[in-house]
């Protein structure tokens, strides 16, 4: 591609942007300005990760409105098959149209030219650079060989539960205070029933349920099998068209296996491998003490978006318990990445099938646990979800416990513990997870 081509793509993708910066539905995303700014500060380069079409881009558009920056995305099928030779044609394409005292350059995913690691690396020794990329292992390889404690990376998710009120206009403390009226929580549980179904992604809100199975085809087409180089494309969508509607649930290699057809247990591996590298899904291993049984055990598979289940799982019918599990799953990850990365996150159980939904362990320690439970009563809380987190505190020494509901505020008091249990969208308004 010639410099002229270059700057043709570059004024276009500008012209889209500076129309969508002018949405009034523009929020702050709780990975926090703060943070961003200051990694933009010390190193010279910062990548911004996450799943497709979670807002990477935009994020990185307001961090940098008060800057002249370079911006190009190469998730445009203009740019498509264009290779490391052609960037210093890029370069000066940004410095025709930019001036030569150009300091800031945004490569929006980056992941797509293949061997970029070299020229980012060359360029963040005298620019400050933004990479954003749909996939875990962009800091992997050259890059990060090269770039050892001179870069910083975030991973940004889908709209949490606060952001979604926020883009739907809804006043940071509408729901504090120590009484709450009736018909405010009313309208908490309205809220909160509409982001179980149409989840973190915005264009769900304005698009429905449609434009989510765009996303997720998306994903599987451009971010798996394109760049994997998947030859058995069949396959590896009828495994995620599966995984998508056990979410929430135990998985084994092999029962996935004898499911999608494939014939080796490693390729199933891999296959998993490359949809949680695009963020799409991810697993939970189950916690022991010995690192053996943690590995060997089976996992617990969890989508990143409960719209996306519900536009992939129409013909199911609607289970609330489970999306509450998955949605609180996320939640906990999104924590971990935001605000606390000392923490590890698990689902326990023992040799007697006793079960706690999620366990929080801080250094050495067990610090929480959490079951989640859709009822609006206590004779409605199953007394096994009660029985199994007595059953796990004595035997990881943790009496911080508690169970998620749908409305169901009080403290439980049983063999001498407290459980507390906590409404869901009072539990998603909070800012942190226990680390002591």
């Amino acid at each position: 591609m010639d410099i002229a081509e270059f700057k043709k793509v570059i004024q276009n993708q500008e012209g889209e942007r500076d129309s969508m910066l002018k949405d009034p539905d523009l929020i702050n995303r709780e990975v926090g300005t703060d943070l961003v700014e200051k990694s933009l500060k010390h190193p010279n380069i910062i990548a911004i990760l996450g799943i497709r079409r979670c807002g990477k881009s935009t994020l990185s558009w307001i961090l940098l409105k008060d800057r002249k920056y370079a911006y190009i995305n190469f998730d445009d099928e203009l740019l498509y098959g264009i290779k490391v030779d052609d960037f210093d044609r890029l370069l000066k394409a940004f410095y025709d149209l930019y001036g030569e005292d150009l300091q800031y350059f945004l490569l929006d995913e980056i992941q797509n030219v293949k061997g970029w690691e070299l020229f980012v690396s060359k360029l963040g020794r005298t620019k400050k650079v933004i990479v954003t990329g749909s996939n875990s292992n962009l800091l992997s390889g050259e890059l990060a060989t090269h770039l050892t404690g001179r870069y910083n990376s975030i991973t940004l998710f889908p709209f949490s539960f606060k952001e979604f009120l926020a883009y739907r206009k809804v006043p940071d403390d509408y729901f504090y205070g120590k009484e709450f009226r009736t018909e405010r929580v009313a309208k908490a549980l309205k809220y909160l029933e509409e982001y179980i179904q149409y989840g973190g992604f915005p264009e769900g809100y304005k698009f429905t349920h449609d434009r989510l199975k765009s996303i997720f085809r998306d994903i599987i087409t451009k971010d798996v099998t394109r760049r994997y180089r998947i030859k058995n494309i069949e396959s590896i969508e009828s495994l995620s068209k599966y995984l998508i509607s056990i979410y929430s649930n135990e998985i084994s290699f092999s029962s996935l296996r004898n499911i999608a057809g494939i014939k080796k247990i490693e390729t199933v591996k891999n296959y998993l491998t490359y949809l949680e590298n695009s963020y799409l899904f991810f697993l939970m291993e189950r916690f022991s003490f010995k690192l053996k049984q943690q590995v060997i055990a089976p996992k617990k598979i969890y989508c990143i978006d409960t719209g996306m289940i519900n536009a992939m799982t129409v013909g199911n019918s609607r289970n609330i318990g489970r999306l509450m599990e998955n949605l609180v799953a996320v939640e906990l990850l999104r924590r971990k990445n935001y605000s606390n990365d000392m923490i590890e996150v698990y689902y326990w159980k023992d040799h007697n099938n006793h079960e706690v939904d999620f366990l929080i362990k801080a250094g050495k320690n067990v610090v929480e646990l959490i079951q989640t439970s859709y009822v609006s009563d206590l004779n409605l809380i199953n007394r096994r979800e009660i029985d199994n987190l007595i059953k796990a505190s004595e035997e990881l020494h943790c009496n911080n416990l508690s169970i998620i509901t749908w409305d169901y505020e009080s403290v439980i008091e049983k063999e001498g513990r407290e459980i507390t249990c906590i409404p869901l969208w009072k539990w998603l308004m909070g800012t942190a997870l226990s680390s002591s």
